[in-house]
């Protein structure tokens, strides 16, 4: 590996380390914490009781149960499902659309992904949330300077301390050293 991309990589892991710390000391969030529901979180994602609580996906349903179940769907590595929740929105913000592209690019088609977070990011050029994953994308594409590119919105948008810059930091890293880590 050049020792140029081996810089960057240790440059990019030393700023995911260089928060406060006040900050360190605080239980960082998640990039994308998901929504919540007093009656269905009382069971785990992973259970029937959960899926029968959170009901079917029906048309009539409205977006926000849509976007629970297909969110925890998604987040529970059930994309396909999560996909047959999430598509039925009626409005679909820029979260549903994230969602959308996020189960779309796990069931292993990328290139479908990419509209879903090019067009949430129309509606809201701050959700960092699609940055991330959108820079998740371009590391599974190959194109780690493109992912660098949303590190560098996500930073201007929320610094360097917020979960979604944390995040994807540490995956360039990891990318920029998947090499090495083979050695």
């Amino acid at each position: 590996m050049p020792i140029d991309r081996l810089i960057c990589a240790a440059l990019l892991t030393l700023a995911v380390f260089m928060a406060p710390a006040s900050a360190l000391s605080e239980a960082r969030p998640s990039k994308d914490q998901g929504p919540a529901s007093a009656t269905c979180d009382r069971f785990g994602k992973e259970t029937a009781a959960w899926l029968d609580c959170a009901g079917a996906a029906k048309a009539q349903m409205p977006d926000q149960e849509l976007f629970y179940a297909g969110y925890w769907l998604a987040k529970s590595g059930r994309y396909q499902e999560a996909l047959t929740y999430l598509t039925r929105a009626r409005t679909k913000d820029e979260k549903i659309l994230t969602y959308i592209g996020f189960a779309t690019r796990k069931l292993g088609d990328v290139d479908k992904a990419m509209p879903f977070y090019a067009e949430a990011l129309k509606l809201n050029p701050g959700y960092s949330v699609a940055r991330a994953y959108l820079g998740e994308a371009h590391l599974t594409r190959g194109e780690p300077e493109k992912a660098a590119s949303e590190l560098e919105e996500i930073e201007w948008r929320c610094g360097r301390t917020c979960a979604e810059y944390a995040d994807l930091a540490s995956r360039i890293a990891e990318y920029r050293a998947g090499p090495m880590l083979n050695r």
